[in-house]
């Protein structure tokens, strides 16, 4: 999701595909390869196939042939867990997006799936925005038996390495005391110090949930799926509301929005909330992380491009800084 010359409604309903100088190297080549081998078993000839590059980040390059879609997964992702993961979307196929193969090829050094294309949220249409459709999947997740040997959420940790790369990438930007003053305030689970506290809950978590998770298979007019499993595994089960409810304490996101997602997950009976009542005593630290979390992600890039804050990013700089004043409300 990107802030970067974008309103505050597009802070929420979009993403933004960055493309580095990657892009020259032999990765995405080879990916596409891959790709159109996937989209063409048996050397089937290819009949002038739409094709691109979806995404191109440090964490992931992500290709398109026809309607097969081929992920290059971060440097160092571990097989094992990455394997495990597959295997729960491929066994959950109503609410994953499941892959082509549960097994994971090794392209340069990388791990790399095939996906089918599905459509994602369209950006340019706030009042379509599946605010239902994300929280009730996202509720018949958390209430799916994690299987035995699934690794943890990744959430926390995620959190924790966008706070390390703000402190070395952009460490004289203006806003890294600030958003180091409210990392600091947050329980040790939370920074990724300590395992969670059993009384917060355990389930099966996405471990990145945001309205760029979600797309429509089969395109275009197929039921929504979550995709990206990258983080997927045991955790809080508030962890994948804490982004929406972050958005809605920044003012990124309008209460009628926040409530649809709430009630709608309530509805669907989702285990990390009560089914009534104030919400805030369970999302409040999740929400302030995920706060952070983004803050710093977008303080970095903004500093590494030489650029000003736009309008969303300091909305979420300043939600940092009321994390660490007296309290008057969420965030």
């Amino acid at each position: 999701m990107g802030f970067s010359g974008a309103s505050p409604r597009q802070v929420v309903l979009g993403r933004t595909v960055i493309h580095c100088p990657r892009t020259l190297t032999a990765m995405p080549a080879d990916l596409h390869a891959h790709a159109r081998a996937a989209a063409h078993p048996a050397a089937a000839p290819c009949p002038g196939c739409a094709t691109g590059t979806l995404a191109d980040r440090p964490d992931a390059t992500v290709v398109r042939h026809h309607r097969t879609v081929a992920k290059a997964h971060a440097p160092g992702t571990d097989p094992g867990a990455l394997r495990r993961r597959l295997a729960v979307a491929a066994a959950l196929p109503e609410i994953l997006l499941p892959p082509l193969d549960p097994a994971p090829a090794v392209l340069d050094g990388r791990q790399v799936t095939c996906w089918p294309l599905g459509l994602p949220v369209d950006p340019q249409d706030p009042d379509a925005a599946p605010w239902e459709d994300a929280a009730t999947l996202t509720a018949r997740l958390h209430r799916t038996p994690p299987p035995p040997g699934l690794p943890a959420m990744r959430g926390p940790e995620k959190a924790a390495l966008a706070v390390a790369r703000l402190t070395t990438e952009a460490p004289h930007h203006r806003a890294v005391p600030v958003l180091l003053r409210a990392w600091a305030s947050l329980p040790p689970w939370a920074r990724a110090e300590e395992p969670a506290p059993p009384e917060l809950g355990t389930a099966l978590c996405h471990g990145d949930l945001h309205l760029g998770q979600l797309v429509r298979h089969p395109a275009p007019y197929g039921p929504w799926r979550l995709i990206d499993v990258d983080d997927l595994g045991v955790g809080v089960p508030a962890w994948d509301l804490a982004r929406p409810a972050s958005w809605y304490a920044c003012g990124l996101l309008p209460a009628g929005e926040w409530r649809r997602f709430l009630r709608a997950y309530r509805t669907a009976r989702g285990p990390a909330l009560p089914a009534e009542g104030d919400p805030w005593p369970v999302l409040d630290v999740p929400a302030r992380a995920l706060t952070v979390q983004t803050a710093s992600r977008f303080v970095t890039k903004a500093a590494l491009a030489g650029r000003p804050l736009d309008e969303g990013e300091e909305a979420l700089v300043d939600a940092c800084d009321r994390m660490t004043a007296p309290r008057t409300g969420v965030l």
